[in-house]
């Protein structure tokens, strides 16, 4: 793997344009953010989406299966291994799953229902470890039901950012976009081991409830047709 990386950068440093990715003109801050509000409103949306699963899974569920179910780092390890592998198979098949493969074009109703159902899901996990419900398989299957949801939660909001991106300053659009999505991770992130450290699983699981809620709330502005391919 190391020889074929080296072989593409000699490759990369030969062939390509030197001007690549720079910008013919610099870019002021206040534009950064797209001229189109459905981007604006998806890159809100896809923030809370993603600071939703973060703020549970990065730190705070790997610490509690090591510290209350007393899993090794083995386990933890491949469980959340595994957890990754299946969470891409489905949003390798999630446009079977939204309709996309089948001709329906999805919209901003999909995305507001299918955030609604991963806030659903993800109440169900928090009052199953705060009220002790068989925590362990709690976790466990709510973890899984939790991935798959996500996936297509996902999925369909790289659906739309394609969608919604003009031609004409597409880099720009992807890009706010994305990092919409890095701050989502950002501050799921230090408010997992903040939260944990204080407060616990639960309370983690109580937050990620309330990023999908606003998730859900954010996409009703999302643009709906009925249109399809």
């Amino acid at each position: 793997m190391a020889s074929v990386l080296v072989v593409v950068l000699l490759m990369s440093l030969k062939w390509l344009e030197k001007d690549m990715g720079k910008a013919k003109k610099s870019i002021k801050f206040s534009q950064i953010f797209s001229k189109s509000g459905s981007i604006n409103i998806l890159s809100a949306a896809r923030m809370f989406l993603f600071g939703a699963r973060d703020v549970w899974f990065v730190i705070a569920l790997p610490l509690y299966l090591s510290q209350i179910f007393g899993w090794n780092h083995s386990m933890v390890g491949g469980f959340l291994a595994l957890w990754v592998i299946a969470y891409g198979f489905v949003q390798g098949i999630a446009p079977r799953i939204t309709g996309k493969a089948k001709g329906t074009v999805p919209d901003g109703k999909a995305a507001m229902g299918w955030a609604s159902v991963l806030a659903a899901v993800t109440a169900v996990i928090a009052l199953g470890v705060q009220w002790q419900w068989q925590p362990e398989l709690t976790i466990v299957v709510g973890l899984l039901i939790f991935g798959a949801v996500f996936a297509v939660n996902s999925s369909l909001h790289s659906y739309l950012i394609v969608s919604y991106a003009k031609e004409d300053g597409v880099s720009l659009d992807v890009g706010f976009y994305y990092m919409a999505n890095a701050m989502g991770r950002l501050i799921g992130t230090v408010l997992s081991g903040l939260i944990y450290q204080e407060f616990g699983l639960a309370a983690c699981l109580w937050v990620s409830f309330a990023f999908l809620a606003a998730t859900t709330v954010i996409s009703i502005w999302l643009p709906r047709h009925t249109a399809t391919a």
